[in-house]
């Protein structure tokens, strides 16, 4: 996977929770006998949901709650399996492309990922953040000529898509990584939970003014960072990350977005 990688095995820390912490949160211990124990999550998920306690996501994403309207997708959308983490970053070896190219793949920590009004601050802890507060809609999952900003696209994040990011470095613009980030987009298979939504796959392809790096692709907890364009790396980490958010969500979001104070 990534290609040729010096990488640093997985490691799924004592103190990550094995659920979503925005539905239930149980220790690690839960992830020891997965099979009966995520069953009796289920059953408790069920009853508290009944009960009105928890809320997801409803298709027009406005929130909606137990009250008898009913939330859009499957159980996936608000208890999902923990994301393994990484002991220390995967550095990937680009250098038969480019002597000074250094790649990266990084899991930083969860952050709470409530909605936040438009115009809401908001503050990441990676760069570009890979979970964390965001918009009640998201945005359409399409290619922007012009950036995204970054509290829509978490909201695709959360529902399972890969953004793919660049910066260019030269006003004359980098057709080049473009093309490569397309390429990546193109090789994913078309998603069956996507096909009555007239959207082939949750991928997003924007500029994004704030990258450190030429190019990033952010999936929920997992960042590919990369100072130049390594084909067989990017599109390993697109497919593997690819559906892995914690709400199974294909509705397709917005692409005309409201004016408001960029976030960091």
């Amino acid at each position: 996977m990534y290609g040729s990688v010096a990488r640093t095995p997985p490691l799924r820390t004592s103190s990550a929770p094995c659920f979503d912490d925005r539905a239930v949160t149980l220790g690690p211990e839960m992830c020891q006998t997965p099979d009966v124990k995520r069953a009796a999550l289920i059953v408790l998920w069920s009853l508290l949901l009944n009960l009105g306690l928890f809320q997801a996501c409803s298709s027009s994403g406005i929130v909606t709650s137990g009250d008898g309207a009913a939330p859009s997708g499957t159980l996936r959308d608000v208890v999902t399996p923990d994301r393994e983490r990484l002991q220390a970053p995967i550095l990937i070896d680009a250098s038969l492309i480019d002597a000074s190219c250094s790649i990266r793949i990084e899991t930083p920590p969860f952050l709470d990922s409530p909605h936040v009004e438009i115009g809401t601050p908001v503050i990441y802890n990676s760069n570009p953040p890979a979970s964390g507060p965001h918009y009640p809609i998201w945005a359409a999952f399409q290619e922007y000529a012009t950036p995204v900003d970054r509290r829509y696209y978490v909201h695709n994040l959360e529902h399972g898509a890969v953004v793919l990011l660049y910066r260019c470095q030269d006003a004359s613009g980098c057709p080049e990584i473009v093309a490569g980030l397309r390429a990546a987009i193109a090789a994913l298979p078309n998603d069956p939970i996507c096909i009555n939504e007239g959207v082939r796959v949750r991928a997003i392809l924007t500029p994004d003014p704030l990258l450190d790096v030429p190019l990033a692709v952010t999936a929920w907890g997992w960042i590919y960072k990369a100072g130049c364009l390594d084909p067989v790396s990017l599109k390993d980490f697109v497919r593997a990350h690819y559906g892995q958010g914690p709400e199974e969500y294909c509705g397709n979001g917005q692409v005309i977005f409201e004016q408001s104070v960029p976030d960091r």
